[in-house]
């Protein structure tokens, strides 16, 4: 007997469940890995900035408020230049600097300008080949906008690297206050290769290489290394 409205269940209409293809299901297995893995890394790079942030912080403190009070003494102006620039998924971000140029600058990069040194105040060739510059930015790893490593952010209007960059899937990184580009050469590269070294560390990137560039930098600046203005 069955209830009205309702039929006894048949063979051809019980629910089959199939068997997974292998391949499809080796396939899942992976991806679901490498995201896994991707999460992690993730992880582990946003606690390591965290923590090398309060370190720095703590260690260049007195610089930082030696380099705000040259700018401040140097020059008309603020002492933070806050420039628009492209984030991770091409988001826009403001992006603070010790400000290096006179307030009435071109918004582009430097080495497009005809005559840049025009335009540098008497402090700010100082700052930027000690890199005393970028250590505002200190606050954007703190609030996430930025890491310790990664390409450095392009400005809103270099149309040519973002697209370049998102063509080749770096703009998924999250933008460096140094990088891979920035340790092999810094201005002196063409946008095709300082992205073929933004997709080198897209392909290598880790907390030990991380660590490596880092190194590096730290090495570079010292010796005021790949800074053409």
């Amino acid at each position: 007997m069955t209830r009205t409205g309702h039929r006894p269940w048949r063979d051809e209409e019980r629910i089959v469940v199939t068997k997974t293809d292998p391949k499809v299901a080796w396939k899942l297995a992976r991806k679901a890995a490498t995201e896994l893995k991707k999460d992690r890394d993730g992880r582990m790079k946003r606690t390591f900035d965290l923590l090398l942030v309060c370190v720095a912080t703590f260690v260049l403190i007195l610089p930082m408020v030696v380099a705000a009070l040259l700018v401040r003494l140097a020059s008309t102006g603020p002492v933070l230049y806050w420039s628009e620039r492209v984030g991770r998924h091409n988001r826009i971000f403001l992006m603070p600097k010790f400000r290096s140029m006179r307030i009435d600058t071109p918004a582009v990069a430097t080495h497009l300008l005809a005559h840049p040194q025009d335009y540098i105040t008497p402090i700010g060739s100082f700052l930027r080949k000690t890199s005393l510059d970028e250590l505002p930015q200190l606050w954007s790893i703190l609030v996430g906008d930025m890491s310790f490593v990664g390409p450095r952010p392009a400005l809103f209007n270099q149309q040519d690297l973002i697209a370049l960059r998102t063509e080749y899937g770096v703009h998924e990184l999250t933008p460096g206050l140094t990088g891979w580009a920035q340790i092999n050469g810094r201005d002196e590269l063409s946008i095709p290769e300082k992205v073929a070294l933004d997709v080198e560390y897209l392909q290598r990137h880790s907390l030990w290489f991380d660590c490596r560039i880092i190194w590096k930098t730290v090495m570079q600046v010292m010796k005021r290394d790949g800074v053409s203005h």
